[in-house]
């Protein structure tokens, strides 16, 4: 029985309906029919049964379909062009080009955008420091003092027309006294009673300088007078007053995004035990043409659940093996605990290594050393029900350590968690949703509906519109794709190659197979899928079924089996701590075969293929890092499961081993698919490279001093199809890249190597980059592509210095930035606008040579477009040229038969950064527990904690560079070993 949902969502059968009313399957709250209900009410139906199917996406899908959707004023083409005419009257720099028109490309659409218009202050706007003593011991304790202040009778007459970060920022509507210096005496919670050893501070107000709104309306306006005015300032402090409700009412989590943990406007969701789930909201103010605006966006975050630490220690006491339990480094970075005996807010700093009973310190109060557990019984008459079975924890203030008893410690509610979580199924809901939590939520958490103002401070006048911009957009038509044969024509972004060639079959002489299995208890037999050894028929057929695949696509491989080496029985992870072990028979393992094959003058493999029976945090990185450093040799992975299950997954499975041969034509330096000659010619005018540049960073879990990753990736023909890459390290956490002339430099002559030439044009796409570090990138970056082009430059190249025209495009998925259809005519199934979608209007910059593209298809959720800005443009690139072309490009990646996001260029070069992950794993992957000896005194020659830190930080790097050694194997160096 089907039961496929109408608009109340299918019951789900006796089988799986999925979610709950009005989007999906199933009851919303589980049972026969569905699982639970879930974000956007799509929780995943359960058994019993088989029958159910999907409920229908029931109702509207579009987001506030049937209101009018009139483009205003500032946006008729009168008034666009007039603008563009203006910038005639300005000087043509590269550095930040002025926009030199609109793309006209496509067929126009009329979207809506998470844009709300905003009115911009009469008066001028003051703006503040505010500075804080003493300085000593002040922490965490600023947001607490910035309350005491906000209660300071010499404060409150001013609170109507100020606003402030809670750190050191404050801006007025009206001028304050200065100076005006504030005394308060400090508690951490209300109710606690001030005494005398209530320590004082002094908060003092200095005037910084006064902003005229008059100077931010110029340059809205377009005035060619104002091109050189910074916003920045005017809009940050304009940021505080809109943000200043949610400030005062939420917690903030990183820049701009403020959630409300006990508010119940937006459902908690339980992720994990120790974790839950809650819906926020991105608010910041954008400067458009004629118009300032506020972005205001849904987002979602984890938060550690609230609860006594001990028990939180408790439950994972089972995993600890007999030691001591101790938490995640992510999770210890990320409690905040209200101590029970005091009542003081604190950081977790550490876990201990020993229990109460077992941790001493020098105590004159009680006569000399005295363990924590006696310390709390003589000085507040607590007996701890966990004196040895649980660690103490530190909650000193980074000079000192101080042990306290985790039950005595209880964790605070609104606790980010530090570290990646994968939310993204839970956190995607479809545009109409996305867009009514931003207006019939979002809008009222943060104090921005009417009854007009709701900001707190009211006397700024500044007032925000509560309906969505409207924009116009454009949708471009897709490029023609080729394979070998007839010309196919994308549909909805994404196109089918069964039965097709590829463009140029890559060619390998030899290639591995190598099988992985793990050593299973003898109380527990091995899954199904696992492979007993090369004999294994089901290894040989699956072996021979991938040979024919790669073969039927036009890979060249030798007919016959392929090599088949030795099953590898990995020791048990339990047993094997970073699967050390595993990976050193691997690699003696496969260094003999090498050996062998040179001795036997075989040739070497042009891939190997490894077969795991689950993707693992070690294995696979080890692996990787064994054959693109070690060993040179480009590998492959398949995971058993996916391509030995059942037959009726025949399909799964052929597409399965489909997408694995796009990967090793790849490699293997073939063309799996061009584009028609009339999407190349913005490419092919004249010799052009294609750069793509990027960084990875170390995560919240990595060992600190791990370094940063960077990675330059280009082409090496006309094609724009092969992009190898080059990888250096560099200091941790450094968005500009060290070691970009060196790398350029090597990319440059690879591609004379295969032109005979050096390319006259180079366009590089950069990812990355926040909005304000643009200029960064032409202050640091921009030199080292130069100093490239020089080093470039000798005699045996002509007497001309060697100095291609150089553009840089920078590739934006940070932002906020959403796009609605307004009709379904402009929409796909689930509300989301379709590929090939582009604003460049609207809310894009005054005078910045910006868009926003989407030329993929949202696979879940909301869809997502890429922002692209011009930063540096020496080849006088149109509008329509950037726009069609990046979009058009962007179905030439080269490991999947659709658009995507991101530029490929972009794209390798985040692919390749995560590949260098995988060479320094044992300190980017990193999580273990944050620990700390139980002695309250520090080591000799370490008294100082920062220089400690810097000290440990320093070898770790050191430790980095050793096992990056010499980088990339010469013999993947020039193929596209990362894809």
């Amino acid at each position: 029985m089907s039961n496929r949902g109408t608009g109340a969502g299918g019951r789900g059968g006796p089988g799986r309906g999925r979610g709950g009313p009005p989007y999906g399957g199933g009851p919303p709250r589980g049972g026969p029919g569905g699982g639970g209900r879930g974000y956007d009410n799509r929780g995943r139906g359960g058994p019993p049964g088989g029958g159910g199917g999907r409920g229908g996406f029931g109702g509207p899908v579009i987001f506030n379909e049937g209101a009018p959707a009139q483009l205003p004023p500032r946006l008729n083409d009168s008034t666009q062009q007039a603008l563009i005419a203006s910038f005639k009257n300005l000087p043509v720099t590269p550095e930040r080009p002025l926009r030199p028109g609109y793309g006209t490309r496509g067929t126009p659409v009329t979207l809506r955008a998470n844009f709300f218009a905003v009115r911009l202050p009469k008066g001028p706007v003051y703006r503040y420091t505010v500075e804080i003593t003493p300085k000593k011991g002040l922490g965490d304790r600023k947001a607490r003092i910035f309350q005491l202040l906000e209660r300071s009778p010499l404060c409150q007459p001013h609170l109507p027309y100020i606003a402030h970060d809670k750190s050191e920022r404050l801006v007025s509507a009206r001028k304050l006294p200065d100076p005006l210096d504030i005394q308060l005496r400090y508690t951490d919670f209300d109710g606690v009673a001030v005494t005398a050893d209530s320590p004082t501070y002094v908060v003092s107000v200095k005037f910084l300088d006064e902003l005229k709104a008059q100077d931010m309306t110029r340059y809205l306006d377009g005035n060619t007078q104002s091109r050189d005015y910074d916003p920045l300032p005017l809009v940050s402090s304009l940021n505080l007053v809109l943000q200043q409700h949610a400030q005062r009412n939420g917690v903030r989590v990183g820049n701009s995004r403020f959630f409300f943990p006990s508010s119940n406007a937006t459902p908690k969701i339980q992720f994990r035990p120790d974790l839950y789930l809650k819906q926020g909201f991105f608010v910041s103010l954008r400067p458009g043409f004629k118009q300032l605006m506020v972005n205001v966006n849904a987002c979602m975050t984890a938060f550690v659940e609230p609860g006594n630490l001990a028990d939180r220690l408790l439950q994972f006491s089972e995993s600890s093996r007999g030691s001591l339990p101790t938490l995640s480094k992510a999770m210890i970075r990320s409690i905040k605990v209200r101590t029970l005996h005091l009542h003081h807010r604190k950081k977790l700093n550490a876990i201990g290594t020993t229990t109460a009973r077992n941790t001493f310190f020098d105590c004159q109060e009680f006569g000399g050393k005295t363990s924590v557990e006696q310390f709390f019984k003589k000085k507040y008459k607590i007996t701890l029900k966990h004196p040895t079975d649980l660690p103490v924890v530190d909650l000193g203030n980074g000079k000192n350590r101080q042990w306290i008893p985790a039950e005595l410690c209880e964790i605070l509610d609104g606790c980010a968690y530090r570290d990646k979580v994968d939310i993204v199924k839970i956190a995607s809901v479809r545009p109409r949703v996305a867009g009514e939590a931003i207006t019939q939520t979002g809008f009222p958490v943060l104090g921005l509906s009417p009854p007009a103002p709701q900001l707190l401070a009211s006397g700024f006048d500044v007032a925000v519109d509560t309906e969505m911009a409207v924009v116009p957009g454009r949708e471009l038509p897709p490029p023609s794709v080729q394979y070998r044969g007839n010309p196919i024509r994308a549909n909805n972004g994404s196109w089918n190659i069964v039965d097709l060639k590829f463009r140029v079959g890559g060619v390998a002489q030899a290639w591995w197979v190598l099988a992985l299995k793990e050593e299973w208890p003898p109380n527990r037999g091995p899954p199904p899928f696992v492979i007993r050894d090369n004999q294994d028929q089901r290894l040989k057929d699956l072996v021979m079924g991938f040979k024919a695949k790669l073969q039927s696509a036009g890979v060249n491989i030798p007919n016959g089996l392929p090599k088949l080496l030795p099953i590898v029985t990995m020791p048990r992870e339990f047993d094997d701590p970073g699967r050390l072990r595993a990976l050193a028979i691997i690699r003696n393992g496969l260094k003999s075969t090498l050996d062998e094959c040179e001795q036997r003058k075989e040739p070497r493999p042009g891939f190997m293929l490894v077969l795991l029976e689950k993707r693992d945090n070690y294995i696979y990185p080890g692996i990787k890092r064994i054959g693109d450093v070690e060993l040179g040799i480009m590998t492959l992975h398949m995971q058993l499961p996916k391509v030995l299950g059942d037959s009726e997954h025949g399909n799964k499975r052929d597409q399965y081993l489909s997408n694995v041969a796009l990967k090793v034509n790849t490699k293997l330096g073939g063309i799996n698919h061009l584009l028609e000659d009339n999407a190349m010619k913005w490419l092919r005018k004249k010799k052009t490279i294609m750069v793509g540049i990027d960084v990875t960073h170390p995560g919240p879990g990595s060992k600190e001093g791990s370094p940063s990753i960077a990675a330059v990736v280009a082409s090496t023909d006309d094609n724009f199809v092969q992009f190898p890459a080059s990888l250096r390290i560099q200091k941790g956490k450094e968005e500009m890249v060290e070691g970009l002339s060196e790398m350029l430099v090597e990319r440059l002559l690879l591609y004379e190597r295969k032109n005979k030439v050096l390319p006259s044009r180079m366009f590089v796409y950069r990812d990355g980059v926040s909005e304000g570090q643009f200029d960064i990138v032409i202050e640091s970056e921009l030199p080292a592509m130069l100093l490239a082009f020089k080093k470039l430059s000798t005699p045996a190249r002509g007497s001309k210095p060697y100095r291609p025209t150089l553009s840089i495009i920078i590739c934006g998925k940070r932002h906020h930035a959403k796009f609605f259809a307004t009709s379904s005519q402009y929409a796909d199934k689930n509300g989301n606008t379709r590929p090939g979608t582009i604003v460049d209007k609207g809310v894009t910059g005054v005078f910045d040579f910006d868009f926003y593209l989407q030329a993929h298809a949202g696979l879940q959720g909301f869809v997502k477009s890429t922002h692209y800005t011009v930063v540096y443009d020496e080849n006088s690139l149109t509008a329509d040229e950037i726009q069609q072309g990046t979009h058009d490009t962007s179905y030439l990646y080269a490991r999947a038969t659709k658009a995507v996001s991101l530029i490929p260029a972009a794209y390798y070069a985040d692919l390749a950064c995560e590949r260098g992950r995988c060479y320094l794993n044992d300190f980017l992957a990193s999580d273990a527990a944050t620990t700390a000896g139980g002695q309250g005194s520090l080591p000799k020659g370490f008294l100082d904690r920062k220089a400690e830190k810097e000290e440990r930080e320093r070898r770790v790097f050191e430790a980095a560079e050793k096992a990056w050694g010499q980088g990339l194997h010469d013999n993947v160096k020039e193929r596209m070993f990362y894809i």
